[in-house]
């Protein structure tokens, strides 16, 4: 059975909307969450950025069952290893074990801020590597210190650890990050239908492991809207992470998607309130071996009118088609 969830984009709401937003998701029945990252939005339209961690402490406190996860975390620039395995098992804590730890190796976009310059990919790759041993001895209750290539801890301990671990995700695009994610990770994470990434996870030891996808949707009664919407705030998606992880600021994607049509991305990205469009959106996720799908609703404005929709209509048909 497919889970589908609800994705509170921090790119496109504040704080307090983002959790009332959360609450409804859970009442309207989406099986989990997850919770984006960032510091800047993809673009000047999105409008927001709040940050993350806080919403996901308010949300812990206002649910009571659907599941949170970060999707995802980059734990190698903004924040030290050491602070994320704090701020993990706080919100395994406040959550009561609902809590899933989604880690990945970043966007310049939001990296930057700190001033600590942008490496290659494949060093990216070793600082995440590193990043989550790190946690994870530190989630084991040990007092740690760490000499590493990229990091160095002295003497950390978690005072306040869950009783059960918060399961850890990476977020992968290639063979390098899924032969990471099969060696490290608890679950995998991607943003594609690749079913090529799923059966690279599972050759570096992944199988059996839960496979969490992500897709942007844009409900609106009015179709003309919905892709006016998509296009204004989401036509950066289709550029592919190996552009999309390297921008440094939203007028970057402005610029490199300046030529992209609204019938560009009306072909990519469901819009309008068909809930077959939805639906044959999903199915590439599904036959490529996906168990979780969390659903974008683009629009920081349309989420009540989409929750209200998503429970009456959107999540009784994709339940019949793949539940």
């Amino acid at each position: 059975m497919v889970r589908i969830g609800y994705t509170m984009m921090t790119e496109q709401a504040g704080p307090r909307e983002l959790v009332g937003h959360v609450v409804r998701a859970e009442e309207a029945g989406f099986d989990f969450s997850v919770t984006s990252d960032h510091y800047f939005p993809w673009l000047r339209s999105q409008g927001h950025s709040p940050y993350a961690w806080s919403v996901l402490g308010a949300a812990a406190q206002a649910t009571s069952r659907i599941p949170l996860m970060t999707y995802v975390t980059c734990p190698t620039f903004r924040y030290h290893p050491a602070v994320v395995a704090q701020k993990a098992a706080t919100m395994q804590l406040l959550s009561e074990g609902r809590f899933r730890l989604g880690l990945g190796s970043g966007e310049n976009l939001n990296e930057h801020v700190v001033g600590g310059g942008w490496p290659t990919v494949d060093v990216r790759h070793e600082m995440l590597e590193e990043a989550v041993e790190i946690i994870r001895a530190l989630f084991e209750g040990r007092h740690v210190t760490h000499h590493g290539t990229h990091f160095d801890v002295e003497s950390a301990r978690l005072w306040d650890l869950p009783d059960r671990t918060p399961p850890i995700g990476v977020a992968v695009s290639g063979e390098r990050s899924c032969a990471l994610a099969g060696r490290l990770a608890d679950l995998v994470i991607a943003t594609e239908p690749k079913k090529e990434l799923l059966d690279a996870f599972d050759r570096h030891g992944g199988e059996g492991k839960p496979r969490v996808g992500q897709l942007p949707v844009c409900y609106d009664p009015d179709r003309n809207a919905a892709v006016e919407r998509a296009h204004d705030q989401f036509r950066w998606f289709g550029s592919g992470w190996k552009v999309n992880s390297e921008l440094p600021h939203p007028d970057s994607f402005d610029l490199a998607t300046q030529f992209v049509r609204p019938d560009d991305v009306a072909g990519s990205i469901p819009c309008g309130s068909d809930p077959e469009d939805f639906v044959e959106a999903v199915r590439p996720y599904v036959e490529a071996g996906f168990t979780e799908i969390a659903l974008v609703q683009i629009g920081g404005e349309s989420q009540p009118q989409y929750l209200d929709w998503s429970e009456k209509t959107l999540l009784p048909a994709l339940r019949e088609a793949f539940g």
